[in-house]
C-alpha cells in the first residue's frame, strides 16, 4: 500500500483545504471526534489507531486564533499519547507570526511562545507556508519546512497578464526580498511603496520608488489583514499613473473593516491562497479570488513522509 504509515487529520479551521490535500495524496481524512463543553473547553479523540504511524494534522491558526491553536495542541498531545511515530503539524497559516520580536519595552515575543507550546506538546516537525518572518523557523527546536507560494503566483500572473506592461510592487521596504524574487522569476521590473508617518497620529505619506506610470502594478505581500495598508498603496499607485493595480498575498487574514475597504477601493483584484477559509462577506466584495495550495501542501507532505527534498518544490 502506498504511504501505508501516513495518516492525515484536520481541525476545524479549514476542512475544505484538508479534504483537497487528502484527495491529492490519495488518502482519506482520518476520523476525529471533537466537542466543546459549554464553557468552550475542547475535547478531542482520535478514532483510529495511529500507534507507530506518521500523523499529519492540518490546522491553520487563523480566526478564532486561540481556539484553533488549542485544537492543534490538544491533537498533538493526543497523538503523542497514542504512540504515533511522528507528529507533523501542518500549519498553512501560522498565527502570532507578526510578534516575532520585542517591538517596545515590556512586550512579549509571542511567536516564540507559540513555537515552544507546539514543540513541548510533542510535535516532531512543522510544515507551514510563507512565514511572516523566516527567522521564526529558528524559534522551534524541531525541523520546520517553510514553503513558498511565489511559484503559484508567478504561474497565475503569467497566464493572465501582458508581462510587457506589468511591474511588481512591494508594499513596504520590508517586503523587498519577496517582491524581488517574484519580479526576477517573471523577468519584470520592481517598484517599492515607501511609507512614512511624519508625526504621531498623522496619516501615512506614501512615495513610490520606481516608475509605475502606464503600468499594471501587482502588489505582493505575505498577508493582508485589515487591508488599510493595501488600499493606501493602491491609491498611491493610481495617483502616480498606474493603469491598474492588483495584489497577491499568501494569507488572506482579512479581518475587521477589510471587506468594506476592499469593496470601496480602486483595487482590480486581490488574489489569496486558501490557507485561510474565507467568509461569505469577503467573497461578496467581488474583489477577492482564491487559488489553492492543496497540491503544493500535499506534495510537501508526501516528500516529508518519503524523506525527499522539499526545497525543489519552489526552486
Amino acid at each position: 500500500m502506498v504511504h501505508e504509515k501516513l495518516r492525515l487529520f484536520s481541525g476545524t479551521s479549514n476542512p475544505p483545504l484538508a479534504q483537497d490535500i487528502c484527495e491529492h495524496i490519495g488518502k482519506p481524512l482520518g476520523e476525529i471526534y471533537m466537542q466543546r463543553f459549554s464553557d468552550g473547553e475542547i475535547f478531542l479523540q482520535v478514532q483510529e489507531t495511529i500507534r507507530g504511524l506518521d500523523a499529519f494534522f492540518i490546522q491553520s491558526t487563523s480566526k478564532p486564533c486561540n481556539s484553533n491553536l488549542m485544537e492543534l495542541l490538544i491533537f498533538i498531545d493526543a497523538a503523542k499519547r497514542a504512540s504515533a511515530r511522528n507528529i507533523c503539524a501542518v500549519i498553512p497559516y501560522f498565527g502570532y507570526a507578526r510578534q516575532d520580536r520585542k517591538s517596545a519595552g515590556r512586550t512579549p515575543i509571542s511567536a516564540k511562545l507559540v513555537a515552544d507550546l507546539i514543540s513541548r506538546a510533542g510535535a516532531t516537525r512543522i510544515l507551514t507556508l510563507d512565514l511572516h518572518a523566516t527567522q521564526i523557523q529558528g524559534f522551534f527546536d524541531i525541523p520546520v519546512d517553510n514553503i513558498f507560494a511565489i511559484p503559484l503566483f508567478a504561474k497565475d500572473i503569467e497566464a493572465r497578464n501582458d508581462m510587457e506592461n506589468t511591474i511588481i510592487v512591494s508594499p513596504d521596504v520590508g517586503g523587498v526580498v519577496r517582491a524581488r524574487a517574484l519580479a526576477n522569476r517573471l523577468h519584470v521590473d520592481m517598484a517599492i511603496v515607501d511609507k512614512r508617518r511624519p508625526a504621531p497620529n498623522v496619516a501615512k505619506v506614501m512615495n513610490i520608488i520606481g516608475e509605475v506610470k502606464g503600468k499594471h502594478c501587482i502588489l505582493i505581500d505575505d498577508m493582508v489583514d485589515t487591508a488599510g495598508t493595501l488600499c493606501g498603496a493602491v491609491d498611491a499607485l493610481l495617483e502616480k499613473g498606474a493603469t491598474k493595480v492588483s495584489a497577491y498575498a499568501s494569507h488572506g487574514v482579512l479581518s475587521g473593516p477589510a471587506s468594506e475597504r476592499l469593496a470601496n477601493s480602486g483595487l482590480h483584484e486581490l488574489v489569496v491562497t486558501d490557507s485561510i477559509k474565507q467568509p461569505k462577506k469577503i467573497m461578496k466584495t467581488g474583489k477577492v479570488r482564491i487559488i489553492t495550495i492543496a497540491q503544493l501542501m500535499g506534495e510537501a507532505i508526501t516528500r516529508i513522509y518519503d524523506a525527499r527534498s522539499i526545497s525543489s518544490l519552489y526552486g
